[in-house]
Protein backbone atom coordinates (compact mmCIF):
# COMPACT_ATOMS: atom_id res chain seq x y z
CA UNK A 1 0.00 0.00 0.00
CA UNK A 2 1.50 3.13 -1.14
CA UNK A 3 1.23 6.42 1.23
CA UNK A 4 -0.21 9.59 0.00
CA UNK A 5 2.33 11.97 -0.82
CA UNK A 6 0.90 14.41 2.01
CA UNK A 7 1.85 11.87 4.61
CA UNK A 8 5.02 10.99 3.48
CA UNK A 9 5.61 15.23 3.05
CA UNK A 10 4.63 15.38 6.69
CA UNK A 11 6.78 12.11 8.28
CA UNK A 12 9.79 13.82 6.57
CA UNK A 13 8.66 17.31 8.28
CA UNK A 14 8.63 15.70 11.89
CA UNK A 15 11.82 13.61 10.83
CA UNK A 16 13.92 16.88 10.25
CA UNK A 17 12.03 18.60 13.33
CA UNK A 18 13.44 15.96 15.49
CA UNK A 19 16.95 15.30 13.82
CA UNK A 20 17.49 19.49 14.31
CA UNK A 21 15.89 19.58 17.84
CA UNK A 22 16.88 16.05 19.66
CA UNK A 23 20.77 16.93 20.07
CA UNK A 24 19.99 19.80 21.88
CA UNK A 25 17.87 18.10 24.63
CA UNK A 26 20.56 15.65 24.76
CA UNK A 27 23.41 18.07 25.15
CA UNK A 28 22.17 20.74 27.47
CA UNK A 29 22.08 18.75 30.26
CA UNK A 30 25.64 17.74 29.98
CA UNK A 31 26.82 21.19 31.30
CA UNK A 32 26.39 19.68 35.31
CA UNK A 33 25.97 15.87 34.54
CA UNK A 34 28.74 13.29 32.88
CA UNK A 35 27.32 11.22 30.69
CA UNK A 36 26.91 7.20 32.03
CA UNK A 37 27.96 6.05 28.37
CA UNK A 38 29.10 7.02 25.28
CA UNK A 39 28.24 5.51 21.75
CA UNK A 40 32.31 4.65 21.44
CA UNK A 41 32.10 2.63 24.95
CA UNK A 42 28.90 0.85 23.61
CA UNK A 43 30.34 -0.29 20.46
CA UNK A 44 33.41 -1.95 22.20
CA UNK A 45 31.43 -3.26 24.86
CA UNK A 46 29.35 -5.43 21.28
CA UNK A 47 33.29 -6.10 20.33
CA UNK A 48 34.46 -7.67 23.51
CA UNK A 49 31.39 -9.60 24.26
CA UNK A 50 32.12 -11.21 20.51
CA UNK A 51 36.16 -11.45 21.33
CA UNK A 52 35.71 -12.97 24.98
CA UNK A 53 37.07 -10.03 26.52
CA UNK A 54 36.89 -9.60 30.48
CA UNK A 55 35.56 -7.47 31.62
CA UNK A 56 32.62 -6.86 28.91
CA UNK A 57 32.07 -3.27 29.85
CA UNK A 58 35.00 -1.05 29.25
CA UNK A 59 36.59 0.43 32.44
CA UNK A 60 36.10 4.04 33.33
CA UNK A 61 36.08 6.52 36.17
CA UNK A 62 35.63 9.77 35.73
CA UNK A 63 36.69 12.37 38.12
CA UNK A 64 36.40 16.71 38.10
CA UNK A 65 39.15 18.86 36.60
CA UNK A 66 40.59 19.53 40.06
CA UNK A 67 41.70 15.74 39.64
CA UNK A 68 43.34 16.11 36.93
CA UNK A 69 46.81 16.93 36.04
CA UNK A 70 46.54 20.51 34.22
CA UNK A 71 49.79 18.24 32.14
CA UNK A 72 47.61 15.92 30.93
CA UNK A 73 44.91 18.81 30.11
CA UNK A 74 47.83 20.66 28.10
CA UNK A 75 49.21 17.59 26.20
CA UNK A 76 45.83 16.59 24.97
CA UNK A 77 45.69 20.30 23.42
CA UNK A 78 49.06 20.04 22.07
CA UNK A 79 48.36 16.93 20.47
CA UNK A 80 44.45 17.07 19.35
CA UNK A 81 43.80 20.73 18.69
CA UNK A 82 45.73 23.55 19.87
CA UNK A 83 43.51 26.38 18.73
CA UNK A 84 41.01 24.90 20.67
CA UNK A 85 40.34 28.11 22.22
CA UNK A 86 40.11 29.98 19.05
CA UNK A 87 37.30 28.20 16.63
CA UNK A 88 33.85 27.57 17.56
CA UNK A 89 34.07 23.36 17.12
CA UNK A 90 35.02 23.90 13.61
CA UNK A 91 38.54 24.88 12.63
CA UNK A 92 38.05 25.95 9.21
CA UNK A 93 41.67 26.89 9.14
CA UNK A 94 43.09 22.95 9.63
CA UNK A 95 40.32 22.21 7.44
CA UNK A 96 42.38 24.27 4.66
CA UNK A 97 45.58 22.63 5.57
CA UNK A 98 44.67 19.14 5.23
CA UNK A 99 43.03 19.66 1.78
CA UNK A 100 46.06 21.07 0.42
CA UNK A 101 48.12 18.50 1.81
CA UNK A 102 45.80 16.42 0.16
CA UNK A 103 46.11 18.50 -3.25
CA UNK A 104 50.19 18.32 -2.79
CA UNK A 105 50.28 14.51 -2.97
CA UNK A 106 50.24 13.48 0.88
CA UNK A 107 47.77 11.50 2.70
CA UNK A 108 44.60 13.22 3.96
CA UNK A 109 45.06 13.74 7.96
CA UNK A 110 41.96 14.56 10.00
CA UNK A 111 41.64 17.89 11.24
CA UNK A 112 38.86 16.88 13.50
CA UNK A 113 38.73 19.23 16.49
CA UNK A 114 38.08 18.18 20.23
CA UNK A 115 35.01 19.17 20.20
CA UNK A 116 33.94 16.96 17.22
CA UNK A 117 35.25 14.23 19.25
CA UNK A 118 33.30 14.98 21.74
CA UNK A 119 30.27 14.72 19.48
CA UNK A 120 31.66 11.21 17.82
CA UNK A 121 32.41 9.89 21.11
CA UNK A 122 29.09 10.55 22.46
CA UNK A 123 26.63 10.24 19.95
CA UNK A 124 28.30 8.50 16.78
CA UNK A 125 29.47 5.60 15.27
CA UNK A 126 33.03 5.17 13.58
CA UNK A 127 33.57 5.84 10.11
CA UNK A 128 34.45 8.35 7.69
CA UNK A 129 31.31 8.43 5.34
CA UNK A 130 29.56 12.17 4.61
CA UNK A 131 26.64 11.67 6.48
CA UNK A 132 28.36 10.80 9.86
CA UNK A 133 30.95 13.89 9.13
CA UNK A 134 27.77 16.18 8.95
CA UNK A 135 25.92 14.67 11.90
CA UNK A 136 29.49 15.39 14.28
CA UNK A 137 29.86 19.06 12.93
CA UNK A 138 25.89 19.83 13.36
CA UNK A 139 26.05 18.16 16.65
CA UNK A 140 29.65 19.77 17.17
CA UNK A 141 28.05 23.34 16.74
CA UNK A 142 25.30 22.48 19.45
CA UNK A 143 28.16 21.43 21.60
CA UNK A 144 30.07 24.58 21.36
CA UNK A 145 26.76 26.90 21.78
CA UNK A 146 25.43 25.09 25.02
CA UNK A 147 28.65 24.45 26.79
CA UNK A 148 31.61 26.25 28.00
CA UNK A 149 35.13 25.31 26.47
CA UNK A 150 36.26 24.51 29.87
CA UNK A 151 33.14 22.06 29.92
CA UNK A 152 34.39 20.83 26.58
CA UNK A 153 37.50 19.92 27.61
CA UNK A 154 36.77 17.97 30.51
CA UNK A 155 33.91 15.97 28.78
CA UNK A 156 36.85 15.10 26.39
CA UNK A 157 39.32 13.75 28.92
CA UNK A 158 36.82 11.80 31.27
CA UNK A 159 35.72 10.52 27.61
CA UNK A 160 38.69 9.86 25.61
CA UNK A 161 39.75 5.71 24.92
CA UNK A 162 43.06 5.05 26.38
CA UNK A 163 43.52 1.57 25.60
CA UNK A 164 41.77 -1.85 25.06
CA UNK A 165 38.85 -1.29 27.41
CA UNK A 166 40.43 1.81 29.05
CA UNK A 167 38.33 5.21 29.02
CA UNK A 168 39.32 8.79 30.71
CA UNK A 169 42.07 10.17 32.40
CA UNK A 170 41.76 8.55 35.62
CA UNK A 171 41.62 4.87 34.03
CA UNK A 172 44.06 5.76 31.72
CA UNK A 173 46.66 6.90 34.29
CA UNK A 174 45.81 4.03 36.58
CA UNK A 175 46.42 1.65 33.94
CA UNK A 176 49.51 2.82 32.60
CA UNK A 177 51.18 4.41 35.42
CA UNK A 178 49.74 3.15 38.22
CA UNK A 179 48.84 6.23 39.43
CA UNK A 180 46.04 9.23 39.52
CA UNK A 181 45.31 11.54 37.03
CA UNK A 182 46.22 14.44 39.14
CA UNK A 183 49.80 12.93 39.84
CA UNK A 184 50.73 12.83 36.04
CA UNK A 185 53.61 14.29 35.49
CA UNK A 186 54.78 16.26 32.19
CA UNK A 187 56.41 13.36 30.41
CA UNK A 188 53.49 10.85 30.96
CA UNK A 189 50.60 12.86 30.28
CA UNK A 190 52.17 13.56 26.81
CA UNK A 191 52.84 10.14 26.37
CA UNK A 192 49.20 9.52 27.02
CA UNK A 193 48.25 12.15 24.82
CA UNK A 194 50.71 10.52 22.28
CA UNK A 195 48.40 7.75 21.94
CA UNK A 196 44.94 9.26 21.57
CA UNK A 197 45.23 8.65 17.46
CA UNK A 198 45.46 4.82 17.56
CA UNK A 199 45.23 4.40 21.68
CA UNK A 200 44.23 0.26 21.79
CA UNK A 201 47.60 -0.22 19.06
CA UNK A 202 50.16 1.94 20.25
CA UNK A 203 51.57 2.03 24.24
CA UNK A 204 52.63 4.66 25.92
CA UNK A 205 55.77 3.24 26.79
CA UNK A 206 56.47 2.33 23.09
CA UNK A 207 58.90 3.97 20.91
CA UNK A 208 56.53 5.73 18.69
CA UNK A 209 54.56 7.14 21.38
CA UNK A 210 58.31 8.54 22.79
CA UNK A 211 58.80 9.79 19.83
CA UNK A 212 55.14 11.93 19.29
CA UNK A 213 55.81 12.95 22.88
CA UNK A 214 58.83 14.61 22.31
CA UNK A 215 57.41 16.84 19.90
CA UNK A 216 53.98 17.08 21.87
CA UNK A 217 56.37 18.53 24.97
CA UNK A 218 57.78 21.25 22.93
CA UNK A 219 54.41 22.66 22.35
CA UNK A 220 53.25 21.95 25.91
CA UNK A 221 56.09 24.65 26.90
CA UNK A 222 54.03 27.38 25.51
CA UNK A 223 50.44 28.15 26.54
CA UNK A 224 47.25 27.13 23.99
CA UNK A 225 46.15 30.20 22.16
CA UNK A 226 43.07 31.71 23.26
CA UNK A 227 42.82 35.12 21.85
CA UNK A 228 39.80 35.28 19.62
CA UNK A 229 40.38 35.75 15.99
CA UNK A 230 37.09 37.38 15.07
CA UNK A 231 36.58 40.21 18.13
CA UNK A 232 39.88 39.99 20.01
CA UNK A 233 37.85 39.13 23.20
CA UNK A 234 38.38 35.85 25.15
CA UNK A 235 36.66 32.71 24.61
CA UNK A 236 35.03 31.15 27.68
Amino acid sequence: MRLPWRRVRQLALYTAVVAVVAPWLLVLPLAIVQPPTTAVMLTRTVQRVFQGKRPVYPRRHPVPPRLVSPHLRRAVLAAEDDRFFLHYGLDFIEIENALERRRRGRRLRGASTITQQVAKNLFLWEGRSFVRKGMEAYLALVIETCLTKERILDLYVNLAEWGDGVFGAEMAARTHFRKSAARLTRDEAARLAAILPAPRRWSPHGALARRRAAVILQRMYYAAPRESPRSGSRRR
